[in-house]
């Protein structure tokens, strides 16, 4: 089995009577992309700037321990072991794209020929070339958002943090930066991902945790997030008006609509359940024209648990945390 490249255990942090971070625990894989999800404010970055090192956590929190490193005890060696692009880039605008590449070299303290030959290789592979000797204030929001990634990698590390590394881009930029995101992860590094955009975590993440209220609300892949909301449902279609009658009748617990000839059975979406419904039309001797299966999108789970009742406790579940497996 192989070690996690993050493992965190009841992280906390508070900044006078405000309680940022309430005992978060955290385990992710390495080679993988986990995407942190939350409201603004909950915590997201705290968390980044904890397990990178740039803040420490409060008493009482467990072992953390980052890239085989305790943070605690060796934090040196964990920034050695990452790179981190946060929220607003650390490009300067003043100078070049490749001077950028280069002065994160020297900080490295790489030779000047090995400096010179990553960032060429970093330029090129982040299609940087024809912008590397123009100042980095004329670059659009892609090109500096690709360049802060280049410059993050300067150093290999084998985790990054990625701190909603696309807000603020177009579409078509942000699409550009989620390839470059897989194409890290199947050079074998470790993403850690914050972001805004579900539909992001949803592409990328191959596990997502939701953090609410200081606490992780659940915790799972993006189809076993889904299930845990309610709504999921199958939709059967039917051509002809005596096979969607026998249907019916065959699928009592289904809601009708006669003038469509649709049926709509509640739905986990999951194998077993299908099965079931399609094993139930079979031995009826029924065969639909159509059928779809609708599950939750992020946008339900993310607003069921991360909305509140009066009690202040997650409207979806009373439960401090869901880990699904």
């Amino acid at each position: 089995m192989t070690t996690p490249a993050i493992t965190a255990q009841g992280l906390r942090k508070s900044y006078g009577d405000k309680t940022v971070l309430d005992g978060v625990d955290l385990t992710v894989p390495e080679g993988t992309i986990f995407s942190l999800l939350g409201p603004n404010g909950a915590g997201k970055t705290t968390v980044v700037k904890i397990l990178s090192t740039l803040i420490s956590a409060d008493a009482g929190t467990g072992e953390i321990r980052v890239g085989g490193h305790d943070l605690a005890a060796d934090p040196q060696a964990v920034r050695a072991a990452i790179g981190v692009t946060g929220q607003f880039s650390a490009v300067d605008g003043l100078i070049t794209g490749e001077e950028n590449m280069l002065l994160m070299a020297d900080l490295h303290h790489l030779s000047k020929e090995e400096g010179q030959r990553v960032t060429a290789e970093l330029l090129a592979r982040f299609d940087l070339v024809d912008a590397a000797k123009k100042p980095a204030s004329t670059y659009s929001g892609g090109m500096k958002r690709r360049l802060d990634i280049a410059m993050t990698l300067v150093g290999s590390p084998r985790v990054i943090f990625l701190d909603e590394p696309t807000t603020g881009l177009d579409p078509r930029s942000r699409h550009n930066m989620w390839q470059i995101i897989r194409e890290l992860v199947t050079g074998g590094v470790t993403v850690f991902l914050t972001t805004q955009y579900l539909e992001e975590a949803d592409e990328l993440a191959d596990r997502i945790a939701v953090l609410h209220d200081g606490r992780i609300a659940a915790e799972g892949t993006a189809d076993e997030l889904k299930r845990l909301v309610p709504g999921g449902h199958l939709r059967l279609r039917f051509t002809d008006p005596d096979t969607y009658q026998n249907a019916a009748t065959a699928l009592h617990d289904a809601t009708r609509d006669g003038d469509s000839l649709t049926l709509q059975i509640p739905s986990d979406g999951s194998q077993r359940d299908l099965r079931d419904i399609l094993d139930r039309l079979d031995s009826a001797g029924i065969k639909a024209d159509e059928l779809t299966v609708h599950t939750p999108d992020l946008d339900d789970v993310f607003f069921a648990l991360t909305a509140t009742n009066d009690t202040g406790i997650p409207a979806q579940t009373e439960q401090p945390k869901e880990t699904v497996r």
